[in-house]
């Protein structure tokens, strides 16, 4: 490399001596030989010393060689313009007159402007053809192309017309939980009666989750695909909550897989949004996604045989949005405001507190369905100078059918109330101001129930329940990479009419609570480290209660 620059210089060399005279200089005007010069060190030939050092001679011998010579053979104004462009050339490329003298020029054979320039022009038509090829080639899915990444916004790969996105996450806990005592309270949260400490090695809220999404966009419609996939660590246990059933802590066990995430959407920015499939619910939705605690444990649930997740703040604070099956339309934002509203799956009424001691009921269950649920949601979202807020309100309706209960003190379902219309309602707000952000969430329901969508809602005379809840939730970054996070949650659920007359109901639960502080610290783009502790308490209606508290430390990783 080092012979071939030599050999050029030389050349360079050569040719700027040769061209010297003037009579030969009427046909080798300087700028013809800065363009040489160019050409060379875009071709790698030259280094930027080499070609600063010959352009900067080139000018300085021009220059020396219009003084010296005779008046009558003195450059043209033509030349003495070729020779001004040199050195305007030479000042546009950085280039100054300090190098020391030493480097001969020789002549240089002449070269056409106007070839050299067409010369150009074809190269610059293939360059350009050449990169057409190239980007047609991409748009037809023979090349797949990878997008700046953005932290928490995953992996996007493009290929043609179609965006792939990979994104996910995954947690681990260690979780010691220390019951407080207490009678076990029925639809109870606590672990206060177990009456032995428990250490567990799980997962927090969120389980593990691979979520895979395609984009494209054909005849004006942006078209979305969604696969979620939600894999817990624990073993998993069959049961009425299927993954999220407690777990089996014995050896050769597999951990649970919940599909709980398939749907497809198509809109665009003029007529909104249609999704179909299965997603997270409109009511109660937005109070889990601004709960801390999903990204850490909350309350346990069952810490000595771990399912899938743990509570968080479910059953206190709000009521399962849950995973169902769905056909939704979401409108366009206009100042702020969305609206979405949409047609589910109907859920069975589910006695989640169980019977007592003589296998009468403490609540009604259902089966049957003639109509759909119906959810809605309505969104403002706002900017006042560093404050942002964000306002939403949601209901639900679902008409229960068939309600089976059992009187009380028999075994015999009955049916005196064939049907309930169960009805809730809730409103959330939350405000964010520089490192500050708080959280406000109330719900209301009748026939709704507590902690998951229609449990407990009926009672076994057949009458809804009344129920309601709320929670606040404040954080603060303390730098950058610290944000502590302190929240109070409660879930009430009333009995309902006739029902206090009754025996049965006596320890069904009345409120599930919970004060919850926590600590994340942000160590890399990915990683977060998380300490926490959460303090739940369950009441019943006979004034019994049960507490535990729990202390967990974990990571989670989001990509």
């Amino acid at each position: 490399m080092a012979s071939r620059k030599k050999t050029l210089v030389a050349t360079v060399m050569a040719a700027s001596v040769a061209s010297l005279p003037y009579t030969l200089a009427r046909h080798a005007m300087a700028d013809d030989y800065s363009d040489l010069l160019d050409v060379l060190r875009a071709k790698g030939s030259l280094t930027q010393h080499e070609y600063s050092t010959l352009l900067s001679k080139h000018v300085r011998h021009t220059a020396a060689e219009q003084d010296a010579a005779p008046r009558a053979a003195r450059p043209t104004a033509a030349h003495a313009h070729a020779g001004q462009q040199a050195a305007s050339h030479a000042a546009a490329h950085g280039v100054s007159n300090g190098y020391e003298p030493g480097i001969r020029f020789e002549g240089a054979p002449e070269v056409a402007s106007s070839s050299r320039a067409e010369d150009a022009a074809t190269r610059a038509e293939a360059s350009a053809r050449s990169a057409q090829q190239a980007l047609d080639a991409m748009n037809q899915g023979n090349f797949v192309r990878v997008a700046k990444y953005v932290p928490g916004k995953g992996l996007t790969f493009k290929t043609g017309p179609i965006d792939i996105n990979l994104s996910g996450f995954i947690n681990g806990f260690y979780t010691f939980n220390s019951p407080g005592g207490g009678p076990a309270i029925a639809g109870g949260v606590s672990t206060g009666s177990s009456g032995f400490d428990s250490s567990g090695v799980r997962n927090g809220l969120l389980p593990a989750g691979l979520i895979l999404k395609l984009s494209t966009q054909q005849q004006g419609w942006d078209i979305d695909a969604v696969l979620g996939m939600y894999p817990g660590m624990n073993n998993a246990k069959n049961g009425a909550f299927n993954a999220n059933t407690g777990g089996s802590p014995v050896g050769l066990g597999t951990p649970g897989i919940d599909f709980r995430q398939i749907y497809v959407t198509f809109g665009n920015s003029h007529v909104g949004t249609f999704k179909v499939g299965r997603d997270l619910g409109l009511f109660g939705g937005d109070a889990i996604l601004n709960d801390a605690t999903l990204l850490s444990v909350g309350a346990t649930g069952s810490n000595s045989a771990p399912g899938n997740t743990s509570l968080g703040r479910i059953g206190v604070g709000y009521v399962y949005a849950d995973w169902i099956p769905q056909i939704t339309y979401t409108t366009p934002k206009i100042a702020g405001v969305q609206a979405s509203v949409g047609v589910f799956q109907p859920l069975d009424e589910f006695q989640y507190a169980g019977s007592n001691a003589d296998s009468t009921s403490y609540s009604a269950s259902s089966t049957q369905h003639s109509s759909p649920m119906i959810q809605g949601k309505v969104t403002y979202e706002a900017t006042f100078g560093e404050v942002k807020a964000k306002i939403w309100a949601s209901f639900l309706i679902q008409h229960q059918q068939n309600l089976q209960y059992l009187d009380n003190g028999t075994s015999t379902p009955t049916g005196t109330h064939h049907a309930a219309m169960v009805e809730a309602g809730d409103i959330g707000a939350k405000v964010s101001y520089k490192g500050f952000e708080g959280v406000a969430y109330y719900y209301r329901g009748s026939g709704l129930g507590t902690t998951g969508l229609f449990f407990d809602g009926v009672a076994a005379n057949g009458s809804k329940r009344d129920s309601e809840g709320y929670y606040v939730q404040a954080a603060y970054n303390v730098t950058e990479r610290l944000k502590l996070v302190g929240s109070y949650g409660v879930s009430n659920l009333y009995l309902a009419s006739g029902e206090a007359q009754m025996v049965d109901p006596a320890y069904l639960v009345r409120r599930n609570q919970s004060v919850i502080g926590a600590a994340y610290y942000h160590l890399t783009d990915w990683l977060n480290l998380v300490g926490e502790y959460a303090h739940t308490s369950s009441d019943s209606h006979n004034g019994s209660s049960e507490s535990d508290d729990t202390a967990s430390a974990g990571v989670i990783l989001l990509f």
